[in-house]
């Protein structure tokens, strides 16, 4: 782990295993930290808040730091993206373009916001007549733990460490304990492009013992959350002691809607994707389908036929659309719901068991992309978040009823429309309760932009000039001028 500048065990001297997906072997293993860990990694991040070393950094330096820390990140893509598939299970071609792609464009993007982001002076009229100066300017809040999910491990952290070392925050990083490896990769380039000693502290372990200690832990000034919505709720729990700032980035049920006058081919190959991509395991997954009674037959057989064509294997070879689930315990939980969705009367369309693979594989987390046609909305593979790949497909005729089963919801992160009509496709976007709504694509995310959810889906937003908030204090000077 890093802590303070230093490559260290855990305290315990404890480890535990990192497993291959594609296999269920070992592939290595890494420190057990726990709270005693925590606490040194968040004693040394506040050491380095106060060292001038770190605080009086010029923000052109700043962004200079950010931009080498993109450079190593490029130039060790290939690196990575091997890594992130071997721990993770996904293609590496999609390590490739999407995570390790979109950790290089949110530190450019970043780079630029340290000399950049303003405070104001505020026109303002006192009592008594007195001549003053009000303005305001953005402080880091202090020390940060951030804790990521395990779906797109390397991306997830630079989400966040972006951002926070942008504003001038210090950092406590826990990953996932399925997919520590990237993250602590990551942590080593952030070295060499010379972040200061203590700014960046990684802490791998489990979260029911070193997530819960960063979370509860009273030294730390906010705490950043991507994952489940259960463990969210955990974390505002211990968030409590000391009122620290919480944001959090969480589950999702994501409706993605096709009106009459839509192309249902180009539906089909989209809705796939929607939920296929990165074997399902992603908050704004389309997994709730919902087709008008005019294209339904269509749209959900072409779905169900490029379901069959996905070539599910390890994520390492060239050939696989679709890698191993990230675990086994996820594995058997995905494989209950479509369990559930035979017993409550959907009809599987494809999928829904294990692909024939060879013997090297055998016991790796494989599941076939699966479809289920003629779904309805008391089951639970349309109520609850499955967090892989199971699309549920359902008619609709009423636009009216069609919004109020869509949004009937504990989840708002994201949806999709799919239109010609672009007007009715904004109308319906305006009375989705949803973060992101994409019109006519689907799970397109920038740096630039804003992303978050309503409802359980989540508190405030990553990414954009919105995000800098959740790291920063407004601080208001009054200045009497005599």
């Amino acid at each position: 782990m890093l802590i303070g500048g230093n490559w260290v065990p855990a305290s315990s001297g404890r480890v535990f295993d990192t497993v291959d997906p594609a296999t269920g072997g070992v592939l290595t293993q890494v420190p057990d930290g726990d709270e005693h860990d925590i606490d040194r990694a968040v004693s040394a991040a506040r050491r380095a808040f106060a060292d001038p070393q770190w605080r009086r950094v010029s923000p052109l330096d700043r962004g200079q730091l950010l931009h080498r820390i993109a450079d190593l990140i490029e130039a060790h893509a290939d690196e990575l993206a091997l890594l992130e598939s071997r721990d993770n299970g996904k293609p590496v071609s999609v390590a490739r373009a999407v995570d390790v792609g979109t950790s290089v464009k949110l530190f450019r993007y970043f780079a630029g916001w340290p000399s950049k982001f303003e405070g104001s002076t505020v026109p303002v009229s006192p009592r008594g007549g007195l001549r003053v100066l009000n303005y305001t300017t953005h402080q880091p809040v202090g020390v940060v733990g951030l804790i990521v999910p395990w779906n797109f491990p390397m991306a997830m952290a630079c989400w966040k460490l972006a951002p926070a070392l942008a504003t001038g925050c210090t950092v406590v990083l826990k990953p996932a304990e399925e997919t520590p490896l990237s993250t602590l990769r990551l942590a080593q380039l952030l070295v060499e492009a010379g972040v200061p000693d203590g700014v960046i502290n990684v802490v791998t372990g489990r979260g029911a013992t070193a997530g819960a200690a960063l979370a509860a832990h009273d030294d730390v000034d906010k705490i950043a959350f991507t994952g489940s919505t259960e463990t969210g709720r955990a974390i505002v729990g211990a968030a409590a002691g000391n009122l620290k700032r919480v944001s959090l980035e969480l589950g999702g049920k994501s409706p993605n809607i096709v009106l009459p006058d839509a192309d249902p081919e180009a539906v089909a190959q989209a809705a796939a994707e929607a939920i296929f991509f990165n074997q399902g395991q992603v908050c704004t997954a389309g997994s709730r389908l919902y087709v008008h009674d005019a294209l339904y037959d269509d749209v959900v057989d072409a779905v169900a036929a490029r379901a069959e064509k996905i070539v599910v294997g390890p994520g390492t070879d060239p050939a696989s659309d679709m890698g191993p689930l990230v675990s086994a315990r996820h594995h058997d939980r995905v494989s209950s719901f479509i369990e559930a969705g035979r017993r409550q009367g959907a009809r599987l369309a494809a999928g829904g068991a294990r692909p024939d693979l060879n013997d090297r594989y055998a016991n790796g987390y494989f599941l076939r992309p699966t479809v289920f046609a003629e779904a309805d909305h008391g089951m639970r593979i349309v109520r609850e978040e499955i967090f892989g790949p199971v699309l549920a497909a359902m008619r609709w005729s009423d636009v009216d009823d069609l919004v109020a089963k869509a949004n009937d919801s504990p989840f708002g992160l994201s949806a999709g429309i799919w239109t010609s009509d672009l007007g009715h496709a904004h109308r319906i976007a305006d009375e989705l309760q949803a973060g992101t709504v994409w019109i006519n694509c689907f799970n397109l995310t920038d740096p630039a932009s804003p992303f978050g959810g309503f409802k359980q889906s989540g508190w405030g937003r990553e990414m954009g000039r919105k995000v800098l908030d959740l790291y920063t204090e407004v601080k208001s000077v009054w200045v009497n001028l005599g």
